[in-house]
């Protein structure tokens, strides 16, 4: 595992390059993640040979971990999910980071919402500014209960899992705005569908 100099130290750019213009998976990954190796093995390794349908790409900076990298897949029966986050200091080596694989049968997805948010230009025109998809799922929430709850109120907070998914004009741009909303228009078409 490497990261890149930038500008002599281990800064990242605010603004990454732009994946959205790679249809397939391999070009995307190796255009904007940091650890394209590691992903596309974790990933490829799951696939063994299914088709990729669309996938969606996230990565930012955390001032804590630094770089957080998300890559989630669709392959007609699954979403094969991967999560890559560099270790906070002082957690592991310099440079560790960790890799995370889930993978969630699309049987398990109940529901599938797409939040556009529309901004008129100067000449009245509607355009896309932002996004935000959800993926409800079967699955409860493992989230831990506040203390000083008793067991009632407890059972009353237990929520579905959910995975979640946003692009702006700022993070991302137009372009993975229209690939996020294809990826979740995908998805939307086969939930409720025998599976392939």
């Amino acid at each position: 595992m490497s990261s890149p100099p930038f500008g002599g130290s281990n800064e990242m750019p605010a603004v990454f390059p732009d994946w959205s213009p790679y249809q397939d998976l391999d070009s995307a990954a190796r255009a904007y993640l940091r650890d394209p190796e590691v992903a596309l093995d974790a990933l490829f390794g799951v696939l063994r040979g299914a088709s990729v349908l669309c996938f969606t790409l996230e990565r930012f900076v955390n001032e804590v971990n630094g770089v957080w990298q998300e890559v989630v897949i669709c392959d007609g029966s699954r979403l094969v999910l991967w999560h890559g986050e560099d270790v906070a200091p002082g957690d592991g080596p310099v440079g560790s980071m960790t890799s995370s694989l889930r993978v969630v049968p699309l049987s398990t997805v109940t529901e599938v919402g797409c939040r556009r948010r529309l901004t008129r230009t100067s000449n009245g025109q509607a355009r896309v500014d932002s996004i935000d998809v959800y993926l409800l799922l079967s699955s409860v929430d493992d989230a831990v209960p506040p203390p000083g709850m008793d067991e009632g109120e407890s059972r009353a907070t237990i929520r579905h899992d959910a995975l979640r998914f946003g692009k702006t004009l700022d993070d991302g741009g137009p372009g993975q705005i229209a690939r996020l909303e294809e990826f979740s228009r995908v998805v939307a078409s086969l939930v409720g569908r025998p599976t392939l």
